[in-house]
């Protein structure tokens, strides 16, 4: 069983899945609206975020449980496996979340849907076993199981001082063996923890992770349609007025990072556009 120590001071950086980075998948809005994300381009290959029936797309907070999976996995030094186990605790006090009956349920329910919810590709997603854009149906994590510590356990734990809100459980979750082929092909990007956390808005983690997809690339400038980074991230805003408003905070915390050293986004005829300078690669 693979036990991961809370984060360190000088940890890794967290290796992600660049393929996947590239595809929209986490909500990052509080709208009503569930359905399914799907993203389609001429040529007729198609991406799909599918959630179980009855269930949600992945939100905000699951965003943060997978990156903290993945920093747990590398970690681990990526067991060929894909296991990873750990403390719910742990857990949250690594994402910087408050511990309380509250948060658990949150974390067993967001790690629930990343097992549940299917991703779909069809010619879009690059897979390095399959040497190519590839036909694929997969979801983050292929098993899940958390347990309860047993009442003994539980009732030791309160002779302890600073542990009166002991840990109800231990997960056991295993990484998608179509990501974990990607990771140890090196087709990653790869993420500063603390920047990471220190970045307040849900639109600005994800527009951080794709950033560092342009990074991989050796791109300086990035330049990108705003309808196209919309539907990247994705967003459900589509007036260009509406779409500035949501990333200008985005904007400004990443310059503020270090990430960016500037964004400009501009009208060339009836077309918007978003251009990006990359700074440093954080540390």
């Amino acid at each position: 069983m693979n036990v991961v120590p809370r984060r360190r001071t000088a940890a890794r950086p967290i290796r992600l899945d660049r393929s996947l980075e590239a595809l929209p998948l986490f909500r990052l809005s509080d709208s009503a609206e569930d359905g399914t994300i799907a993203v389609a381009d001429a040529q007729g290959r198609r991406w799909r975020v599918l959630p179980s029936p009855g269930d949600r797309l992945p939100g905000t907070f699951d965003q943060d449980v997978y990156i903290e999976l993945l920093r747990r996995y590398a970690e681990a030094d990526q067991p060929a496996d894909g296991v990873i186990s750990f403390t719910l605790h742990s857990f949250l006090r690594a994402m910087g979340r408050r511990v309380d009956g509250r948060t658990y349920e949150q974390l067993r329910s967001a790690l629930g849907r990343l097992e549940r919810t299917t991703l779909e590709s069809t010619g879009v997603y690059e897979s390095m076993s399959a040497g190519g854009r590839s036909d694929v149906r997969f979801s983050i994590l292929t098993a899940v199981a958390v347990e309860r510590r047993r009442t003994v356990d539980r009732e030791q734990l309160q002779l302890f001082n600073g542990m009166a809100t002991a840990e109800p459980g231990v997960a056991r979750v295993i990484i998608s063996a179509v990501m974990r082929d990607n990771l140890a092909a090196n087709h990653v990007v790869s993420l500063s923890g603390p920047c990471y956390w220190s970045l307040g808005s849900p639109v600005a983690r994800r527009l951080y992770r794709l950033l560092e997809v342009a990074r991989e690339e050796e791109r300086l400038t990035w330049r990108i349609a705003l309808d196209r980074l919309a539907e990247q991230l994705p967003l459900t805003q589509r007036y260009p007025s509406h779409l500035q408003r949501v990333l200008q905070p985005a904007h400004d915390m990443l310059v503020a990072a270090g990430v960016l050293r500037n964004a400009v986004i501009r009208q060339q005829q009836r077309e918007w556009f978003v251009d990006y300078m990359l700074g440093s690669r954080p540390s």
